[in-house]
């Protein structure tokens, strides 16, 4: 039998490979131009990712990264001379990203797996990112597990999860829970049943640095996210005049000013 685990991870897996991290709203036609505004797209709305992820201190090392989407970082590990691997649980992630790496005559390590499940042996990576990933898995613990078994003594994991309480989690509890007459249901429940993939999980501060307890060092930083600015394309569940009305008017230089504080990512940093 399917176990309540099994089937979330199927349906979080066919929630991707519909559409791939990233690539909504973007005309596939010219693959070299779909690929270069996509990578655009990704480090305008979220110009932290490459501070975070450094790509040039992987440089000779051994890097993993968990969760490729259409392999805009992994493409950039490679140039920066990482002996990087990348995993994904969907097919359209691991076609998109060597599609993605062919276009710089790159080649890419891709496996299709699941984070709780590493195939690597233990000890065997300098580097593990994962921006955006482990937090629509069932069990993230157990991910969070795999990543401290596979990561050298000294190395580096990086790794971005949902954070609560967040602007974008407000929005999604005032739309879905508020304004339906439901106001008991909680920003959290609102997330996970709204934001992406089904079963998607925030973490506070205090619950991620239990989390990643057993690693020798944890920095932790909030950032804001796409959906704290409504900067991502609107999906097919938004496309309606209403909709269309908050994303033209909505103040993203107010919620610029306030700061990163409610901001809906985490940016993990764990030392081994």
């Amino acid at each position: 039998m399917t176990s309540q685990s099994d089937a979330l991870k199927l349906a979080i897996a066919a929630h991707w490979q519909k559409e791939p991290c990233g690539t909504r709203g973007i005309s596939r036609l010219d693959r070299r131009a779909f690929f270069s505004l996509m990578e655009r797209q990704r480090y305008a709305y979220e110009p932290h990712i490459e501070r975070f992820a450094a790509f040039d201190e992987g440089r000779g090392k051994r890097i993993l990264e968990i969760g490729v989407g259409a392999g805009s970082d992994f493409a950039n590990w490679l140039r920066a001379g990482g002996r990087a691997i990348g995993i994904d649980m969907t097919d359209a992630a691991i076609q998109l990203t060597r599609e993605h790496a062919e276009m710089d005559g790159l080649q890419a390590p891709l496996t299709r797996s699941d984070c709780e499940h590493l195939p690597f042996r233990t000890e065997s990576f300098d580097i593990i990112y994962a921006y955006g990933v482990i937090h629509h898995s069932p069990d993230t613990r157990a991910a969070v597990n795999e990543i401290h078994r596979v990561l050298k003594p000294g190395g580096d994991a990086k790794v971005m999860i949902y954070h609560a309480p967040s602007i974008a989690g407000l929005m999604l509890w005032t739309l879905h829970c508020l304004l339906k007459l439901r106001p008991w249901k909680s920003p959290r429940w609102a997330v996970s049943n709204f934001l992406e993939s089904p079963g998607t999980k925030v973490y506070t501060k205090a619950e991620a640095r239990d989390l990643f307890a057993s690693f020798a060092r944890v920095d932790i930083e909030t950032v804001l996210g796409t959906g704290d600015l409504l900067l991502m394309e609107q999906s097919q569940k938004y496309r309606n005049p209403f909709a269309s009305l908050i994303w033209r008017l909505y103040p993203r230089w107010l919620i610029r000013r306030i700061g990163t504080r409610f901001g809906l990512g985490l940016l993990i940093r764990a030392v081994k």
